[in-house]
């Protein structure tokens, strides 16, 4: 029985393949950046969450922003609810499971915050919880997701969904559209070089 998960070549394979319908993508998240400087240079948040490899750079997004992307600039505020274990856990302790991530979006979320949602599949039902509390409490919604059609897009203020049939290659084209995104906002903000510089001259780190 052939292997249904692309493995070595096959997997760079559907990477390239989806990267040559990212193009909108690329364009979307470019703007988010652009729009979420201003939120955060008037005093806004950025909360942020996702699941399993989702919450992983859900945080690696909040990271970004309290620390740095590429050149310095000041910290802005951004907290990713993923990373609230005590919350977490008191939640999910405590109330139905849907409840996860949108009680810490009504507790943390403020009127013109940005909310940044990742699911792969777009059907997570605590994500989705999220992105209807966060508009319910005007908050901007952003979504990254898999491909359309789906629950949270369909919730979200707008949605960056990536069309490739399997969640390692969404979740590879979530990170290249938050990268992007961080890259857009510095621009904006007039904390990143025109052109790219070696990492010993730019400071880059791993």
């Amino acid at each position: 029985m052939r292997h249904t998960t692309p493995c070595a070549h096959e997997h760079l394979a559907e990477l390239v393949g989806a990267v040559q319908g990212f193009e909108p993508c690329v364009d979307q998240a470019d703007e988010w950046g652009t729009r979420l400087a201003s939120v955060l240079e008037r005093g806004g948040r950025l909360l942020a969450a996702g699941n399993g490899g989702s919450a992983a750079q859900a945080q690696h997004l909040t990271a970004e922003l309290v620390g740095r992307y590429r050149d310095d600039r000041p910290p802005y505020s951004a907290i990713c609810l993923s990373a609230e274990t005590s919350s977490l856990t008191a939640i999910c302790n405590d109330y139905p499971p849907e409840e996860l991530f949108a009680r810490q979006v009504e507790a943390h979320g403020r009127p013109g915050d940005v909310l940044v949602l990742m699911s792969t599949s777009g059907t997570s039902p605590n994500i989705v919880a999220a992105a209807e509390r966060g508009r319910a409490r005007d908050l901007r919604v952003w979504a990254l997701t898999g491909p359309r059609p789906n629950p949270l897009a369909d919730a979200a203020d707008e949605a960056l969904c990536v069309d490739a049939r399997f969640t390692a290659t969404v979740q590879e084209l979530h990170l290249v559209a938050l990268h992007i995104l961080c890259a857009g906002l510095d621009r904006t903000l007039g904390a990143v070089p025109a052109t790219t510089r070696s990492p010993a001259a730019s400071g880059t780190r791993s």
